[in-house]
């Protein structure tokens, strides 16, 4: 505990939580113009080459070895490839407080994953905040649902379902990438080059499905969208995930995944003044079940 008051843990932790809590909206601005795919590919190439960079002003090795490029890859393609795509495209049916909220419940599918794994003991308390906040979260969906109508023009509420299945597919293969840094050969290599190969890794792919699916590169010069790609990539990725596994290799997946408890509620802050989320009595409602419940999980979880 003692590095914890050193700022080990509670300065990463902080600054996770921020950054991450505005990175929903930047996220929302990035759709429409340019194929999600597209996106996510550009975040990645320039968050990769920064990485690099950073790793070598460091004076971290980029060589792996082959194990370690393999070990690389499969973190990229789960956290940097279908991760980001899902949450791109989630963002498209949904407002980008909600996915943040949906996406709090990280801690659910991490600790189940780790118990599968790793035998990671999982409590009574935290199967019964797991359930409080699932309920909060359904409320809130139930709302997005009955308001599509009204707040989407020509928006159909079954696309509110779709909006939720991506938001799911996105948190597990989130899961998945969290948990791999639970792994030993996550420990024996140099985290920034890991990253570094990830991110590259990731959007190769990334590239290669965006031209299979919508065709040649496109971008928007509007600066709005190349400071998101900027902040996406840089502030968003490059200082955050090392920071994020970092916190998870020292603190398990399980614990890490306090952030998930804080970034909702300033992502639906911030999606109430510039998106005009409408809250009703059914999402307060919703809202407050999430927090309390993840609290509660948590909680127990660090018990």
């Amino acid at each position: 505990m003692a590095d914890d008051r050193q700022g080990g843990v509670v300065i990463p932790f902080i600054l996770v939580t921020l950054i991450w809590s505005s990175t929903w909206i930047v996220i929302r601005d990035q759709i429409g113009s340019v194929p999600a795919s597209w996106s996510v590919c550009y975040r990645f190439l320039l968050a990769g080459i920064a990485m690099a960079a950073f790793a070598r002003w460091r004076g971290v090795p980029l060589h792996i070895g082959r194990s370690g490029l393999l070990y690389a890859a499969l973190l990229g393609i789960a956290q940097f490839v279908l991760n980001f795509n899902f949450v791109y495209r989630a963002e498209h049916y949904l407002t980008s407080g909600v996915v943040a909220v949906i996406y709090a419940m990280l801690l659910i599918p991490n600790s189940i994953l780790a118990f599968l794994i790793f035998r990671q003991p999982v409590s009574r308390a935290f199967i019964g905040g797991s359930v409080v906040a699932v309920a909060g979260i359904i409320l809130m969906l139930l709302h997005e649902y009955r308001a599509a109508p009204l707040e989407t023009a020509g928006a159909h509420p079954d696309m509110v379902l779709l909006g939720v299945a991506f938001s799911i597919a996105g948190l597990l293969s989130a899961s998945a990438a969290n948990v791999m840094q639970g792994m030993e050969i996550a420990r024996r290599l140099p985290m920034l080059a890991v990253l570094a190969w990830a991110m590259l890794i990731g959007a190769g792919v990334d590239a290669a499905f965006a031209w299979a699916t919508v065709g040649p590169p496109q971008f928007d010069m509007r600066w709005g969208y190349i400071a998101g790609v900027g902040w996406l990539g840089l502030a968003g990725s490059v200082v955050t995930f090392p920071l994020y596994f970092t916190l998870i290799q020292r603190m398990g997946a399980g614990r890490a995944a306090y952030t998930s408890v804080l970034i909702p509620v300033i992502a639906m802050l911030i999606s109430t003044l510039v998106e005009a989320y409408a809250w009703s009595t059914l999402s307060i409602v919703g809202a407050l079940l999430a927090i309390a419940g993840m609290a509660i999980a948590l909680r127990s979880k660090a018990a």
